[in-house]
């Protein structure tokens, strides 16, 4: 890691933790799976066929919108403020700072997300009845925090593409969740659109019931999260050359 781009990292973090409203996302965001576990747990209103993985992480996939909504938060701030002339006033090229935002979101979402999720998945562990299957939590959680940070990771590419927060936040929630919506619309190529999100690929990692062929699509969970990623890195790549050619 250049010298460059580490002070173009201590900066991100920096404005990161300065702005408010991108902390309290992004603590509601981790605070949000392990309440959910309990509540599942007291109300008992975990389904015969859905596993304590599942039913444990049921609030993960609020957890995931919030964390594609920090990823936006990242950039679109700095456009709401104006101080986004200071930043490239300190660091003029401007696809240091865009990777150094996407290797901060990506590893404090995963940082984040991957201890809130296991210590939701041990709340329902210890508070579900053993008349639940288990679900297989290794290596599952692992790819459930990547899905974090490759939602956050689509935030901020929408972000820097559309510069306003609300457009942003909004685009970022209908890529979450019209796929599964739209997918059936689309005949043999259901498998491919309704499993194009990061909520999809959250879903099958969970081993939720919900991750139903009909509304997520019929890949795999891994493979869903490889297509998500992959996608995600397109907009990126697409958001770092709109970057270089604007003015600001």
């Amino acid at each position: 890691m250049t010298r460059r781009f580490r002070q173009a990292l201590a900066f991100e973090w920096v404005k990161f933790r300065s702005v408010r409203s991108t902390v309290w996302t992004t603590a509601v965001m981790a605070a949000l799976p392990a309440p959910g576990a309990a509540f599942v747990a007291a109300t008992g209103s975990l389904q015969p066929d859905d596993t304590v993985l599942g039913g444990s992480l049921t609030l993960s996939v609020p957890a995931l919108m919030l964390a594609a909504v920090v990823g936006a938060l990242t950039v679109c701030g700095e456009y709401g403020s104006g101080t986004v002339r200071t930043t490239f006033a300190v660091v003029p090229r401007r696809g240091t700072v865009l990777a150094a935002k996407a290797v901060l979101v990506a590893g404090l979402l995963y940082a984040l997300a991957l201890p809130a999720t296991a210590g939701a998945y041990l709340v329902g562990d210890a508070l579900l009845d053993d008349g639940y299957a288990q679900g297989e939590p290794l290596p599952a959680l692992f790819g459930v925090a990547a899905a974090f940070s490759v939602a956050g990771l689509l935030g901020l590419a929408a972000g820097t593409l559309i510069r306003h927060a609300a457009g942003t936040v909004t685009a970022v929630i209908a890529a979450l969740l019209l796929p599964s919506m739209l997918g059936p619309l689309f005949g043999g190529a259901e498998r491919w659109v309704a499993g194009s999100s990061p909520t999809a690929a959250l879903e099958k990692l969970m081993q939720t019931s919900d991750a139903s062929t009909d509304a997520v699509g019929s890949l795999g969970a891994w493979p869903s999260l490889l297509l998500v990623t992959g996608y995600t890195a397109l907009a990126l790549l697409a958001a770092a050359a709109l970057l270089r050619r604007r003015d600001v």
